[in-house]
């Protein structure tokens, strides 16, 4: 592969659908892991110079390496699919080598002198290089076969709902869903606390072992938001082939009455009654708070009911502060006594403005 073509494969290109590869980020860090070693290595020959009887005699703890923190895990690497296409060459073997070999829907391949279909599918470049070898072992003493991807065409993802840049995506590589919300531009301002992750029937997967109960039976994986975005690994699964992420959008709850701001609330983490006031600026003058209510519509029905809570009550912890639920109405009222009064007040203020001002003498 010509030094053009490698630089073109390995973009990130802004089409319809854009490619993830991960060479650049292991060169990048292959570097950084030699820096750190370096440094490791010198200050580990300061010490001995400075005092070889402690560099002797002080135990070893063993510590994880920086290498071992930040390297790449060996289940990053990109597993062959079908419809890659492959070259194949074998070492001083030329009229065994092949150019442009396209792995079958099964994901097999045909190769010279061996005999039955190959399993590439699921293997990793070097992986497929060792049976390879393994098996022209027959015919030749240590054959020496190394497998390149020349065009990634098997492995699509996609990521739609509320996020900053929904996007289809030829991996060159495994992508953990934490990392694809980042390619995404992460969530917007309607995100839920929900991810769906989709799995294709039809599609060629090589995990489906890794996928929870609830994923292999419903063929859908839930996710919550901010597992996801802390990399909790329960939270951050590995994608397959034909995966589709859906962020929906959070549900709402809504704020009305004698509120400073009369509004629509993003219901992302459980909010309650009194949280959902005061997110809307608080009260207004003449609130009725012993009488709030609550128009809540019953799952599967048309029916509404309404809940009364007190927030005098609450306040003092003597009742509940009752966690909303999607789509419900929570509705301050004006105290009846004080409206009365000012509407009263209100009325007779002009008329007596435009009454004739008379003297006493």
């Amino acid at each position: 592969m010509s030094k053009e073509t490698l630089s073109e494969s390995l973009k990130l290109r802004p089409q319809p659908i854009r490619w993830l590869a991960g060479l650049p980020a292991a060169l990048f860090l292959s570097c950084l892991i030699a820096s750190a070693q370096q440094a490791t290595d010198n200050a580990q020959a300061q010490v001995t110079n400075k005092d070889p009887k402690a560099a002797s005699t002080s135990p070893q703890k063993p510590t994880a390496s920086f290498a071992d923190k930040i390297i790449p895990s060996a289940d990053d690497h990109y597993r062959i699919g079908p419809g890659d296409i492959l070259d194949i060459r074998i070492l001083n073997r030329a009229n065994l080598s092949r150019d442009n070999v396209r792995v079958e829907g099964d994901g097999t391949i045909r190769m010279p002198l061996i005999e039955g279909n190959v399993q590439a599918a699921c293997l990793t470049e070097t992986e497929l290089s060792q049976e390879l070898n393994k098996r022209y072992l027959k015919f030749y003493r240590n054959p020496q076969v190394d497998v390149f991807i020349k065009d990634y065409r098997s492995t699509q993802v996609a990521i739609l709902g509320q996020v900053n840049e929904q996007s289809r995506f030829l991996l060159q590589r495994r992508v953990k869903l934490l990392e694809l919300l980042t390619y995404a531009k992460g969530p917007n301002g309607k995100a839920g606390q929900t991810i769906y992750v989709i799995h294709s029937d039809s599609a060629f997967q090589c995990n489906k072992g890794e996928l929870s109960k609830e994923g292999v039976a419903t063929g859908l994986s839930t996710y919550k938001l901010s597992d996801t975005m802390k990399g909790d690994a329960h939270s951050n699964p590995y994608l397959e082939n034909g995966d589709i992420v859906n962020l929906p959008e959070a549900d709402e709850v809504y704020v009305v009455g004698n509120v400073m701001t009369p509004r629509t609330i993003a219901l992302k983490e459980p909010i309650t009654v009194s949280s959902a006031i005061a997110m809307s600026g608080g009260l207004n003058k003449d609130s009725n708070t012993n009488k709030v209510r609550i128009v809540r519509q019953e799952p599967g029905s048309t029916t509404k009911k309404e809940i009364f809570v007190d927030l005098g009550a609450i306040e003092k912890k003597r009742a509940e502060d009752i966690a909303l639920l999607p789509n419900d109405i929570v509705d301050v009222p004006v105290s009846g006594t004080k409206s009365l009064l000012r509407s009263l007040i209100g009325g007779i203020a002009p008329a007596v403005s435009q009454m004739p001002v008379r003297v006493i003498p």
